[in-house]
């Protein structure tokens, strides 16, 4: 598989990103070389581009599939792509607070920790329904790593189409969430004219 490298921080200053949308809480002091550089409009479609995948840590190939299906879709297809991304399986353990970045949230998924209606699914890109309920198995909750995990993320604000109870490490999508609830900085209509070329 595919793996990016690059130091976090150094793709968060390259894009122009905070990092907490990461879920990381470091900050970067260092500055662009090229931040005074006036970008074409390609540049800032391609930048916004990058920016999604990064967040949401897919690689291009799913990302144009993400795009193509959001295409075929009704309503505004920027929207529909950005709530695709969003219902994702692994960025919903991250909303939860089941982890602390995207990147780890990931790996809960792929070690087999996660359960959706009280299947086990192991498919970090599986798409996440209304009123699916998403719960941690019970070897998992036992373990240490997810009671210091919650102690991390205990401050984090859980977006209010899903509902919580960090107790028993479960909880239930309410209903997919609407532009307005995403709250990651990426201009979606870039990117559909980037791919509409």
């Amino acid at each position: 598989m595919a793996i990016n490298r690059t130091p976090v921080l150094k793709r968060c200053r390259s894009l122009d990103l905070d990092p907490t949308f990461l879920g990381y809480d470091k900050k970067s002091n260092r500055t662009l070389a090229r931040a005074g550089k006036k970008m074409s409009e390609y540049g800032l479609q391609l930048r916004e581009k990058q920016k999604a995948k990064f967040i949401y840590g897919v690689l291009e190939k799913p990302f144009r599939n993400y795009y193509e299906k959001a295409d075929r879709m009704k309503g505004m297809t920027g929207e529909n792509l950005m709530v695709m991304l969003e219902s994702r399986l692994d960025n919903v353990i991250f909303r939860m607070g089941f982890a602390r970045t995207r990147k780890e949230a990931r790996q809960v998924v792929g070690h087999k920790h996660v359960l959706v209606n009280g299947k086990c699914i192991n498919i970090p890109s599986y798409l996440i329904k209304a009123g699916d309920v998403i719960s941690l198995s019970d070897k998992a909750k036992e373990l240490q790593r997810y009671k210091s995990i919650l102690e991390v993320t205990g401050g984090r604000i859980v977006p209010e189409w899903i509902d919580v109870d960090t107790d028993n490490f479960k909880g239930t999508v309410k209903n997919l969430p609407t532009r307005e609830m995403i709250d990651v900085p990426v201009n979606e209509m870039l990117i559909v004219e980037l791919y509409s070329k």
